[in-house]
């Protein structure tokens, strides 16, 4: 990053193998498109994907403040919640994730990301679909409980979509900028595509890409929403963004014609696959050697692909599609045998 942002940069922890790689998919040539991809399912393996970077402030914080809990909440297959409990556990703290379900009085079976949690030794609590939308109260709650037993917890919000969590989308938008020299031009626009599911990695990068002036080297952002819709990341990123300037006085002066969704590929709700979309991962894997999961990247990738059929210059010259892991989700998708 620039001397400037150095000097204003919170402080972190490094947790992630960054910079990461990126490079071309075979897979573009059956859309006649070029997409690269940036592999940032390769941040970690306990600690793979997105997620990994945003902790690196947040449990910075966390240790600041001698924390011995760290508290989130997430889907059940959540890949926030697992990368925080494995942060937490690395650190020498404790984890409490409160995860969403269809029926809390019985929990889905120990497998993909719920074993991990249970494995470095998460504590799990179980509440229904109706009762997230009272998720920021059952974390304070849960707070209070770690209080009165002792202990001095941390509160970390869905996915670690926040200010603070948005460095780790801002400093890697400084990654994908050197990557995509030679690849970008005024004249030869890309398109950066990422999932976006709670906010946090988007607010990261349209951030990044406005504070370094991507615009004008022919770089843009875009987000493929895997639940909710525009209006509602409009509003999130927007407000994670506003968030971000203020506390930190940057000068990045996001608008809401600065918050791309391609809207319209959420299929059949957050964390529910569609044939065709399975299909993709499975073909994205056979041509590739590459895993999406059933849930971010391979609902988002999926989307791409849609709109690259009905035209091939959606998203300029090339899609730059950034691979934020999720991988372990995939385990505990039986639908994806029904495609191999």
């Amino acid at each position: 990053m620039n001397d400037k942002l150095l000097e204003i940069e919170p402080k972190r922890i490094r947790l992630a193998n960054t910079p990461t790689r990126g490079h071309w998919l075979r897979y573009g040539e059956t859309v006649g498109t070029k997409i690269w991809v940036k592999r940032d399912d390769h941040t970690g393996s306990e600690l793979s994907g997105n997620k990994v970077r945003k902790l690196e402030y947040l449990m910075a914080e966390a240790v600041d403040q001698g924390a011995t809990h760290v508290i989130t909440c997430g889907g059940e297959q959540s890949n926030h919640a697992r990368a925080t409990a494995f942060a937490a556990t690395q650190l020498g703290m404790r984890s409490l994730l409160i995860l969403r379900t269809d029926d809390p009085t019985r929990p889905p079976a120990p497998t993909g990301n719920i074993l991990l949690d249970r494995l470095c030794g998460a504590e799990l609590q179980w509440i229904s679909r109706p009762a997230w939308r009272d998720r920021n109260r059952l974390l304070a709650e849960a707070a209070d409980r770690v209080r009165a037993a002792g202990g001095r917890p941390y509160v970390i919000p869905e996915g670690g979509s926040n200010a603070l969590g948005s460095w780790g989308y801002i400093r890697a938008m400084y990654e994908l900028a050197s990557d995509l020299e030679g690849i970008a031009a005024p004249d030869h626009p890309v398109t950066v595509v990422y999932a976006c599911g709670s906010g946090g990695t988007g607010a990261g990068l349209i951030l990044g890409a406005k504070l370094l002036g991507l615009a004008k080297r022919g770089i843009r952002v875009a987000g493929v929403n895997v639940c909710d819709d525009a209006a509602y990341f409009v509003e999130s990123i927007g407000r994670i963004c506003a968030d971000a300037e203020e506390r930190w006085q940057l000068d990045a002066r996001v608008t809401p014609d600065d918050i791309v969704l391609v809207d319209g590929h959420v299929g059949l709700g957050y964390a529910k696959s569609r044939p065709e979309e399975l299909e993709t991962i499975r073909d994205v894997c056979r041509s590739d050697g590459i895993v999406l999961d059933p849930v971010y990247t391979g609902k988002a990738f999926h989307g791409i692909v849609t709109e690259l059929r009905r035209d091939r210059n959606r998203f300029g010259s090339a899609v730059a599609f950034v691979h934020t892991g999720g991988m372990f989700g995939l385990f505990a998708s039986s639908e994806i045998t029904t495609v191999l």
